[in-house]
């Protein structure tokens, strides 16, 4: 049994089945193991990913940066160790996709056992900067701080923000994105996985909804409708109706996904209330 924390005083039990890995690395305490859901990973005892959902989550994270860019050629990811985003951004057409995390034994793992995102053989040849993706392990901020590179799209899927002091928490702060959007080709985007909608967890949500809007010139947000995570999307110039260019530019999409079409796109981008007035 995994005990994933929700909230103040919400646990979320999950029956596990079969635990394939339980290790703490150098970072976190990570298991992937095969619930109802199919092979899972948990890092901190917070679910990452499963085999049923992760399609739905990656997609949200990564579909509407793909739409929201004026160009998807050089893409940079921070964490999601799994690779799966890596990969969209290669099928919608991207020539470079270096990828940052700083735990190279979660990356490993997860290509050995997961079966989404990379391959072993995958993973080794991206380790090679063999193909257009380049895996290097170190941390995300000084990458982000030292590098010299630019990018059509920046994208950060790390665990969810803590209330307590974590090492992760800086790369939500808005000193980070500033630096992110420092890295910015034009019309490029920004984007992070910022929290849960949910009334009860919305904290991550309200406190990055903020800080977007201190940074960007626009700010574009997707709820996915089919999963409790809800990402945002920056861009430094204006857009007057960042959701009506996603959808006018989903039909052409190198990418095709099968979780999202344009009602998606249009139903999903009206934050929750409490969010929307967190401005005020």
């Amino acid at each position: 049994m995994i005990r994933e924390p929700l909230a103040n005083g919400l646990t979320r039990l999950w029956e596990v089945e079969d635990t394939v890995v339980d290790t703490r690395t150098k970072y976190q305490h990570l298991v992937i193991a095969r619930t109802s859901q199919g092979l899972s990973l948990f890092c901190d005892d917070d679910r990452q990913s499963t085999e049923f959902s992760q399609l739905t989550y990656h997609e949200a994270l990564m579909v509407p940066a793909l739409l929201l860019a004026d160009r998807v050629d050089r893409v940079l990811v921070i964490g999601s160790s799994e690779g799966v985003v890596c990969q969209m951004a290669v099928a919608a057409g991207a020539s470079v996709v270096d990828h940052i995390d700083i735990d190279e034994e979660a990356v490993k793992l997860c290509a050995e056992h997961l079966p989404y995102g990379y391959t072993q053989e995958e993973l080794a040849a991206a380790e090679r900067g063999d193909g257009p993706v380049r895996v290097r392990y170190t941390d995300g901020w000084e990458h982000i701080r030292t590098t010299s590179e630019r990018y059509d799209i920046v994208l950060v899927d790390l665990p969810d923000e803590r209330e307590e002091e974590a090492q992760h928490n800086r790369l939500y702060g808005e000193e980070f994105l500033r630096m992110c959007k420092a890295l910015l080709t034009p019309g490029g985007v920004v984007v992070t996985q910022a929290g849960c909608q949910t009334m009860w967890r919305n904290g991550t949500l309200i406190r990055s909804w903020r800080r977007f809007h201190e940074v960007f010139g626009t700010v574009a947000y997707y709820g996915s409708d089919e999963h409790e995570w809800a990402y945002l999307f920056g861009r430094a110039d204006e857009v007057a109706d960042p959701t009506a260019l996603m959808t006018e530019r989903l039909p052409a999409c190198g990418y095709r996904p099968e979780t999202i079409d344009d009602l998606a796109l249009l139903g999903n981008s009206v934050p929750p209330y409490q969010v929307r007035h967190s401005l005020a």
